[in-house]
């Protein structure tokens, strides 16, 4: 059941993603904004509003290695296995990926405190599942995989970049953000051998900062676009044997789920303020 929940969430959040960035990608493209310059000049922001953010990351998982070793390991046994020439052309491998690409998606909170100064908290999840398939000396089939699942909470705090230090055509909400982000319940690593569960901490896991604007607005919705990087780190109490093989390594387990990120906030507040 827990597979086919996370199955489903991770391809509607793919699907979700590719949609918004296709059309966040055609706005820089074809530099056409989404409204028109004067009604962005002004915008009327939302003093309260909610928001759904999907995103674009490249996470900066290394420990990728130990899996592909795993992957090898099997492989040799499956060649060693083989007693005559025709075995061993049946033995075939895929390696992992060298990167491990993947579409978060959060939703939120945002108070705009005073002009230009906006608080933000949200909840989101992070999913990337690897999956190799090898085939043994008898042209069995074998499907051996890893999953990076992380639930982050965050905390947001976003500064308007004044107009005479930095300004773009069609936009006068430029914008710096910065992160703090904690892991909740289900933060894991798991695979064909076992899960890795992540511990909590109160002093957060790490941060982010990013880049973006404001790409338009229409009624009581502002559409925005975000460029930047995350170091997220997390631990467990036990170490990656447990989820990999042909591993000796005892020490506790660390990794990391930060690296560069692209995001789109779509938000709507109906009790809005004008900017001075």
């Amino acid at each position: 059941m827990k597979s086919v929940i996370l199955t489903f969430l991770f391809w509607n959040s793919r699907a979700l993603c590719f949609l918004f960035f296709f059309c966040f990608s055609a706005h820089f493209v074809f530099a056409s904004p989404l409204s028109s310059k004067d009604s962005v000049s002004k915008p009327h922001f939302p003093f309260f509003s909610v928001f759904l953010q999907p995103s674009i990351a490249f996470l900066g998982f290394d420990d990728r290695d130990k899996f592909q070793v795993a992957n090898d390991s099997i492989y040799l046994e499956f060649m060693a296995n083989a007693t005559s020439l025709e075995d061993s052309s049946n033995v075939n491998k895929q390696n992992h990926q060298k990167v491990n690409f993947t579409f978060p998606i959060s939703v939120g909170v945002q108070v705009q405190h005073i002009p230009n100064h906006f608080i933000s908290t949200g909840i989101g999840f992070i999913y990337n599942k690897e999956t190799v398939v090898l085939q043994d000396h008898k042209n069995n089939s074998h499907a051996y995989y890893y999953a990076l699942q992380a639930v982050p909470l965050f905390l947001e705090y976003r500064l308007k970049i004044p107009p005479n230090l930095i300004t773009l055509s069609q936009s006068d909400l430029f914008s710096v953000a910065f992160r703090w982000y904690w892991m909740l319940s289900g933060s894991e690593i798991y695979s064909n051998w076992g899960t890795l569960k992540a511990e909590s901490s109160w002093k957060g896991n790490g941060f982010g900062v990013s880049f973006g604007y404001l790409i338009g607005s229409f009624s009581s919705f502002q559409f925005y676009g975000d460029l930047g990087f995350t170091s997220i780190s997390l631990n467990s109490k036990d170490s990656f044997s447990k989820i990999v093989p042909y591993t000796s390594e005892s020490k506790k387990a660390k990794w990391d789920l930060g690296g560069i990120q692209m995001q789109f906030r779509m938000s709507w507040g109906s009790w809005t303020t004008k900017e001075p």
